[in-house]
């Protein structure tokens, strides 16, 4: 392997300790080594800092070893060249591992350039990545706090869900608020509380809210309420950060909310993800693409081609694209009519990601070229279209010519 850096640095990063490994050296000749053990705190980063400066070695490379290397990359960031790469794609030859040997194999790795850096976005956008990665985390511990509630009205039998759509709306909350308080209602008091069309149905509700609720249901139930409650209040401020956060990048929030099935949490989160200028970290869409496992992967072997997944890639943003990929299930434009053409063929999930993956080109497209999405007019073919071109396709083969035409003007 040729060499193309005189002087780098590879660290295997570990909870307690730091290996630094530094290859110094002409490119034409064997490098010298140099090799050190340092701790993760503050202090002995910072001595990793002035170790690797009075080496003049400005070129580093490390692996993301869980949540381990923010620490490092931060202390580094301001004096080094860091990439940080993947711990899959520098994988070394297993049967001789030890810390001092993984640090040499980076570091010779990153000698002749074969380390593909990681995305890394700048601080104030990592912080903003945070903020939008908890706001799912909180969205998922709401859900699962309404779905316990749900469960003790079940075993309650309190059958409020066969009659109400959303029994945590404006009127399930009082109906709610009620029961955990023990109080009876009348048909007269029940209909003071329901809003609009449930007051049609106060009958089903009186009979509804007819169970077997013991003390133990209330009490379980309030706890869960007030633990809703507070999340909710929660959420609220969590959204208010990431919009004061946003603020600096109403444009390209703007770009991504005008494409249908991404409203504004889904663009936050997808831009936090991706961040600005996405022409600048990744050359073409297939990277990105590939980057957000959403791309095919590929698995052929001797001119056979296998059935395989797709690469893991980033999970926050392909949850994200398959939930705007989702709402356009339905939808007229060309992105509901890819999701439907794929689905005839391949199922509900496979086309998920494909739409997810149209997706994510439609966004690449439009951060480069600093617009908003358009919709294009594509008519959806129909399945007796397609039949007819196919058939047609077969006759032309035949060297045959048919005319077509409808019964209407035979």
């Amino acid at each position: 392997m040729d060499a193309i850096r005189e002087c780098c640095a590879g660290l295997d990063v570990h909870n307690k300790t730091v290996v630094a490994f530094i290859l110094n050296g002409p490119l034409d000749h064997t490098p010298q080594k140099q090799i050190s053990t340092f701790g993760t705190t503050t202090r002995e980063l910072l001595r990793l800092q002035d170790w690797l400066i009075a080496n003049q070695c400005q070129a580093v490379a490390m692996e993301s070893t869980g949540v381990l290397w923010k620490p490092v990359w931060n202390v580094l960031e301001s004096t080094c060249d860091i990439v940080l790469a993947n711990a899959r794609t520098i994988k070394n030859i297993p049967g001789r591992k030890t810390d001092m040997n993984d640090a040499f194999w980076i570091a010779k790795l990153h000698r002749c350039g074969l380390v593909q850096a990681s995305v890394v976005l700048p601080e104030q956008l990592r912080d903003l990545r945070d903020w939008t990665r908890y706001r799912v985390k909180m969205v998922q511990a709401i859900t699962a706090e309404k779905n316990r509630i749900h469960k003790l009205l079940q075993d309650g039998n309190i059958k409020l869900s066969s009659f109400i759509t959303d029994v945590f709306g404006v009127s399930g909350r009082l109906l709610l608020e009620q029961l955990m308080d023990g109080e009876v209602l009348d048909e007269e008091q029940l209909r003071g509380l329901v809003k609009t069309k449930l007051k049609k149905k106060v009958p089903e509700l009186m009979e509804a809210l007819n169970g077997r609720v013991r003390r133990h249901h209330r009490e379980m139930m309030r706890l869960h309420w007030d633990h809703l409650l507070y999340l909710e209040k929660q959420i609220e401020q969590v959204e208010a950060r990431i919009e004061s956060k946003l603020a600096p990048y109403a444009e390209e929030l703007e770009w991504l909310d005008s494409i249908p099935g991404i409203e504004r949490n889904t663009a936050a989160a997808i831009f936090a993800e991706l961040g600005p200028e996405v022409h600048q970290r990744f050359e073409t869409e297939e990277q990105l693409t590939s980057w957000a496992g959403v791309s095919p992967g590929n698995k052929e072997s001797a001119g056979r081609k296998s059935k395989t997944k797709c690469l893991p890639g980033n999970k926050f943003l392909k949850r994200a694209l398959t939930q705007a990929a989702w709402a356009n299930e339905k939808s007229s434009n060309r992105i509901g009519q890819h999701f439907r053409r794929v689905r005839k063929r391949r199922g509900d999930k496979k086309a998920c990601v494909a739409t997810a993956h149209l997706l994510i080109k439609i966004i690449y497209s439009l951060m480069k070229n600093r617009s908003g999405y358009e919709e294009k007019d594509v008519p959806e073919s129909t399945s007796k279209e397609k039949a007819l071109a196919y058939y047609l396709k077969q006759i032309e083969k035949l060297g045959l010519t048919v005319q077509v035409t409808s019964p209407e003007t035979s």
